[in-house]
């Protein structure tokens, strides 16, 4: 089946949503495709809260100098001044359009502290803010009428005459392929996190988005650099939000102490995420952890604090090591949490692949640089989500419907069955999918060097081989998500290989990228952008882009 429309969204988090709301009020005919319900995309996972510079005394200038210190100066500054000057009347329009911020004993929408910031500017929903944020933004887009084609999986970007122009989706409960042609697609397909074990991510989380913009012709920029979050629960992953710390929490080692003096004594726990993580490794690998974990102690918050602002992550506690944070204190390790590099967009969120834009993490505008603070990706979300909703709206009234694509799908489903038809050969896509990611943490972790990142490169070359061996055991068409599974670890191996070129080719530390044979950032060679891009049949191609410097000059990083 083809179908047509004006502008083509790819994923329902925040950022889809937001642009698929925006396109809409612009006139567009637009619609959703979305491997899950909206409501389960990942955004629903994010916890504590939405930065902005709302408050008095606060300015987006203190925002802007707080997100590009943060990032270790590799944010493009134009790009943080646009997110942080717009950021106050989106999160008052929010809260026009329902979502019940947390107000003070004055009545006012009271904010918490966040790692990295100069003061408390994060306006939040106890600490389940993403959830309330994705479920109100998806009964604005009920009643927008915009098309969702829920649970329809995209294999291939329709790219006609250097353009794209729509994609090639599996409808998972007919296993059926469709091609939908739309004017404009917008990427808004999510991160990565589970190219890499531990992860808080959910397991949908498998970096879609990016391999399918890179294979049609989108570079990636700055994947090297990979946030690993300090306070992931010991076990399962499980994001422990960085809320805790704002509320107040302390970071322990073995011996009772706040270590993090030693590593940020202005900051302390409320350091940015790299600099807290790798101060966790540090304990851990100088026999000062616990089983391979440090402590989050939250008991002299008292419950009443817990019970009220923490409520969910006191029950993931609860139930998953048996602990209650009110008592007790919570084992706790670096995690992978976020993706700062991606498709390389601009401030409109417009690829450099004609008709495609890109939104939210799986876009990399760049805001986050080497690091990103908490509380800045919801906010990355819905500022860019609305500003490509609006470009590709108003780009599509300057272009012509699509009449093609029926190669695109026919291909499309020779491929499909070529894979149901392949004899199982003993490789199965769980084995494959966890052999990378552990790989991945192990040698393109919280710190990285050059052998162990040659070592990476290496051994993805021997599963990409045995990937183009894979079988799927169900043979069926109807919800076959052993397909839909098997056809993500091929999207994860792209993302990996991205990653560990970009990595290898960085010869510094910045941000997230800590390399124990290039331990000091070195802005005379590296203040530069690492892009990489897909050629078929070669090696990818790197080359760099310059960063973008307003009135924040490069200096010193210290907390």
């Amino acid at each position: 089946m083809t179908i047509d429309h004006d502008v083509l969204v790819l994923g329902a988090g925040l950022a889809g949503m937001r642009a698929a709301l925006e396109a809409a009020r612009e006139g567009a005919d637009v619609a959703i495709v979305t491997k899950v319900h909206p409501i389960r995309s990942h955004s629903s996972a994010a916890q504590g809260g939405i930065n902005a510079a709302l408050g008095e005394g606060d300015s987006w200038e203190s925002h802007a100098f707080d997100t590009i210190k943060g990032s270790d100066y590799l944010a493009d500054q134009d790009a943080v001044e646009v997110m942080c000057r717009e950021a106050p009347a989106d999160i008052v329009e929010f809260e026009h359009m329902g979502v019940i911020f947390y107000r003070n004993e004055d009545g006012k929408l009271g904010t918490r502290a966040f790692g990295g910031a100069s003061q408390a500017r994060t306006y939040f929903v106890g600490d389940i803010t993403g959830q309330a944020l994705l479920v109100t933004l998806y009964d604005q887009i009920l009643k927008a009428g915009v098309k969702v084609y829920e649970e329809w999986f995209a294999t291939t970007l329709y790219v006609e005459n250097g353009a794209c122009r729509g994609l090639v989706a599996l409808e998972m409960i007919t296993g059926e392929l469709h091609l939908v042609r739309a004017k404009a697609v917008i990427d808004a397909a999510g991160g990565l996190g589970r190219v890499f074990e531990p992860s808080t991510n959910a397991l949908i989380c498998t970096g879609d988005g990016y391999a399918l913009a890179y294979r049609a012709g989108a570079p990636l920029m700055d994947m090297e650099m990979v946030q690993y979050h300090p306070t992931t629960l010991a076990g399962s992953g499980f994001l422990m939000s960085e809320a805790a710390r704002g509320e107040g929490a302390y970071l322990l080692n073995s011996e009772g102490e706040r270590f993090m003096k030693r590593y940020a004594p202005n900051k302390m726990e409320l350091a940015a995420r790299d600099v807290c993580s790798r101060s966790e490794v540090t304990e851990i690998a100088e026999g000062r952890g616990i089983d391979g974990n440090v402590l989050l102690d939250c008991r002299h918050l008292g419950a009443d604090v817990i019970l009220k602002k923490l409520p969910q992550i006191h029950e993931m506690a609860l139930d998953y090591v048996g602990l209650d944070m009110i008592k007790d204190p919570i084992p706790v390790r670096p995690g992978m949490h976020y993706q700062m590099g991606g498709v390389k967009t601009d401030a409109t969120g417009a690829t450099r692949l004609q008709g495609l834009y890109a939104a939210g993490e799986v876009a990399c505008v760049s805001v986050h640089g080497g690091n990103r603070l908490g509380a800045n990706s919801l906010l990355d979300t819905i500022v860019f989500g609305r500003r490509s909703g609006k470009a590709s709206a108003a780009y599509v009234k300057g272009v012509a419907g699509s009449r093609g694509g029926e190669n695109v799908l026919h291909a499309e489903q020779a491929r499909m069955q070529e894979l149901l038809a392949r004899p199982y050969t003993g490789e199965t896509h769980a084995r494959l999918r966890l052999e990378l990611a552990t790989m991945m943490d192990k040698h393109c972790g919280v710190y990285r060097n050059e052998a162990g990142l040659t070592e990476a490169l290496k051994r993805l070359s021997g599963l990409k081989a045995r990937y183009e061996k894979i079988a799927v055991g169900d043979k069926s068409r109807i919800f076959n998500q052993a397909l839909t599974f098997a056809l993500e670890v091929g999207f994860m191996l792209d993302c990996a290989d991205a990653i560990v070129r970009s990595a290898l080719e960085r010869k510094e530390s910045r941000g997230a990228q800590s390399r124990t044979d290039y331990p000091e950032r070195n802005d005379a060679e590296w203040l530069k952008h690492i892009l990489i891009t897909y050629r078929t049949g070669k090696e990818p191609e790197l080359s760099y882009a310059p960063v973008t410097i307003t009135q924040w000059k490069p200096e010193a990083r210290s907390y």
